[in-house]
């Protein structure tokens, strides 16, 4: 029988949903239960087609501009990174279980663009608690200036 694994995940979006905004950047960490990570998973993904950025991400953005630099170079189109992303989860060595802050955007985004792009939601259950996600919160942020590095004290 396969034991379970933890997923967190850190994204960076250009606005508050899916779709009509983009995912840009995107960190996910396999954690076994105790904590420990096992496996990393990190990309930069390009704009959808058609989407914009809200005037508040814009805001945000550009008040960083490293960051916002950063999160576009060596950008690849979203179908592809995702199909990388779902085949990441699915060839984990056991149940991959999503852990999110529901507070955050990343299950959202994550979500919608899984079913957009892969057609289906690899994670054989999801644990929407913001305690839980601080217990396997590690990794690496992919932006090298982000303010919420991933990384979990011991």
């Amino acid at each position: 029988m396969p034991h379970d694994l933890y997923v967190s995940t850190h994204v960076h979006i250009d606005g508050p949903i899916p779709g009509p905004h983009s995912l840009l950047t995107l960190a996910a960490v396999a954690h076994t239960a105790d904590g420990g990570p096992i496996d990393r998973f990190a990309a930069t993904l390009r704009e959808l087609p058609g989407a914009t950025p809200h005037p508040t991400a814009v805001q945000l953005w550009r008040s960083r501009p490293e960051e916002w630099l950063s999160s576009r170079r060596a950008s690849r189109p979203p179908a592809l990174v995702i199909g990388d992303l779902h085949r990441w989860v699915r060839d984990l060595p056991g149940r991959a279980t999503l852990v999110t802050d529901p507070h955050d955007p990343d299950h959202l985004f994550l979500y919608w663009y899984l079913q957009r792009f892969a057609g289906q939601w690899p994670f054989a259950r999801t644990i929407a608690d913001p305690g839980v996600a601080a217990r396997f919160d590690g990794g690496t942020c992919v932006l090298t200036g982000c303010h919420r590095q991933l990384v979990r004290a011991a």
